[in-house]
């Protein structure tokens, strides 16, 4: 699998990203196994995990997907680019969640430990939080860089503004630089490029998405005539009810429709199509592929080997969202 550069930085990744946090709950321990061997077996090399995984597992399942991680990469962890998440609660004190300088600190502690190693090449803060002061957080992260817990930082779900605040009060006051960032993005959900990407894109910011699929209802494979089909991200504990909020819509449904035939007309999977959508903004970095059985990476892998789509293609993709856009505004 091709080799991209990872933002400003010295580091170079797979160009896509494993994405865990189906392993724990969605997935079985050898499910998630398979998973992971069918990821490296393609040339997949950059593991993207969290505390808070498995999603939809509520706080009685936390720390169980870096377990999982970490277990499988006995004996092998520097053959992999190791990525994860903290600020989510991990537990019922107030000062087990956050981006606070106890939090951050003893999350990335309890991380490795789970995962079974002595530090993670990116550490990021998983959302943004309001109760802590920025330069508090941005210092925190700079103490797990300078005690080599961590190569790079990153964030997640943080808006453009923060993102640039962040590397404007990093900059002043000589901390660890905002690597990369991990938004929403895909064929319906494209708010981010108004001003994240092109702020990442100008910064050298590596961009590594989430739900490039839209949690697979861009696969094409669920009816809106039936209720979510269980064991889908649509039904998935308690992260079901959010799924269904972002997708589970008619526009988004009359946008799939269109996707199908486009797809149709030029010879591919949907899934294969939308994802080489996303690899085609020059902004993106490395999508981060989720799955629930190891078959279900072949079209992520086919987008990768084969790059962005032709512009014809492209233009017809964004012609479509643009349109389906308009008639939702009028209702």
């Amino acid at each position: 699998m091709k080799q991209v550069k990872f933002g400003g930085t010295g580091l170079q990744v797979s160009s896509l990203c494993l994405g865990t946090m189906t392993f724990g709950l969605q997935c079985s321990v050898p499910q998630s196994n398979a998973i992971m061997d069918t990821a490296a077996a393609a040339g997949i090399n950059f593991l993207d995990a969290a505390d808070v995984y498995p999603l939809g597992g509520g706080h009685n399942a936390v720390g169980r997907t870096e377990q999982i991680v970490g277990d499988w990469l006995k004996g092998k962890r520097h053959q992999y680019i190791l990525a994860t998440k903290c600020a989510g609660a991990m537990g019922p004190q107030p000062w087990n969640q956050g981006t606070s300088r106890k939090h951050v600190l003893d999350a990335i502690d309890a991380s490795l430990q789970r995962l079974g190693t002595d530090y993670v090449d990116l550490y990021q803060l998983h959302s943004y939080d309001p109760n802590t002061p920025l330069d508090e957080t941005l210092a925190a992260l700079d103490t797990v860089v300078r005690q080599g817990k961590a190569r790079y930082v990153g964030v997640s779900n943080w808006p453009a503004y923060k993102v640039a605040r962040a590397l404007g009060r990093s900059e002043a006051k000589n901390l660890v630089r905002i690597d990369s960032v991990q938004p929403r993005y895909n064929l319906l959900f494209r708010s981010f490029e108004r001003d994240l990407l092109p702020l990442c894109a100008e910064e050298k910011v590596a961009v590594i998405p989430y739900n490039p699929l839209a949690g697979g209802l861009l696969t094409g494979k669920h009816d809106r005539n039936a209720p979510p089909p269980q064991g889908s991200r649509f039904q998935l504990g308690t992260a079901g009810p959010r799924y269904q909020e972002r997708y589970w819509h008619d526009n988004e449904f009359h946008t799939v429709e269109g996707v199908r035939q486009i797809a149709a007309d030029s010879g591919m999977t949907m899934a294969t199509m939308v994802m080489r959508w996303v690899i085609s903004n020059p902004a993106i970095t490395a999508p981060i592929v989720g799955a629930s059985k190891p078959e279900q990476l072949a079209d992520s892998l086919a987008a990768a080997e084969q790059g962005p789509l032709p512009a014809d293609l492209k233009a017809r993709l964004d012609d479509l969202t643009h349109a389906w856009r308009a008639v939702d505004a009028e209702r």
